[in-house]
């Protein structure tokens, strides 16, 4: 028996062992309600900080392949996720074909993987792709100046032009590599919570969309 995190004053993520826990439906629905809150605020720090363990989730495509991306954005409103990527890019062409995708993410501290499920869209144009691309640092859209992805190269080498290696770029040095910036937005239907504990792990599964997601709880 356990207790949930941020219920009763216990802390978020932390699970105890102890006989106080009964089987009323309010006390189940509860838990779960902060469950879900303890994800969403992870999901959210993740976005904000890169010293967050998980600002640098495992998003996999349907052809079977993975990468690390960068959280940028998390909305737990709308359910959804933001990461940059290069338009040119192999996973574009996987995305805009068939665009369900994965995500996982896991903090070691905290015994706390999360996978999400949704369904990935690819913008490069519209205020939310300006937006992203206006508040990237200069090194950050630096790299968009460089070669696709992918491309055959004789030697190790960053893609970037010459003239910009170990440079922060001008606003109009930068302003050709917008046509190469896109963002990937991820509308999640899935959360997957699994909390590690050596008395036990928990498992909870959320579906639906931001506000309206229904949760259950399902064994390890």
């Amino acid at each position: 028996m356990f207790a949930a995190p941020a219920v009763n004053g216990e802390p978020k993520c932390g699970w105890r062992v102890g006989p106080s826990m009964g089987d009323e439906k309010d006390t189940r629905l509860a838990m779960l309600a902060a469950v879900r809150e303890d994800l969403d605020a992870k999901l959210a720090e993740a976005a904000r900080s890169s010293k967050s363990p998980m600002h640098t989730p495992v998003v996999s495509t349907a052809d079977g392949d993975a990468r690390i991306m960068v959280l940028r954005e998390y909305d737990a409103a709308s359910g959804t996720l933001r990461f940059h990527t290069d338009i040119r890019a192999p996973k574009v062409e996987v995305i805009q074909a068939a665009p369900r995708l994965g995500v996982l993410a896991y903090d070691r501290e905290a015994r706390l993987q999360i996978r999400l499920t949704g369904t990935g869209r690819i913008e490069s144009e519209g205020p939310v792709a300006d937006a992203a691309w206006a508040a990237s640092d200069a090194f950050a859209r630096r790299c968009y100046l460089g070669a696709a992805p992918g491309e055959a190269s004789e030697e190790p080498d960053t893609g970037l032009p010459s003239w910009v290696e170990g440079k922060r770029p001008t606003e109009e040095e930068l302003a050709p590599a917008r046509a190469n910036f896109a963002v990937l937005l991820v509308q999640v239907d899935r959360w997957d919570w699994y909390h590690l504990h050596h008395m036990g792990h928990r498992r909870a599964i959320f579906t639906g969309h931001g506000d309206s997601r229904e949760g259950s709880w399902v064994t390890p």
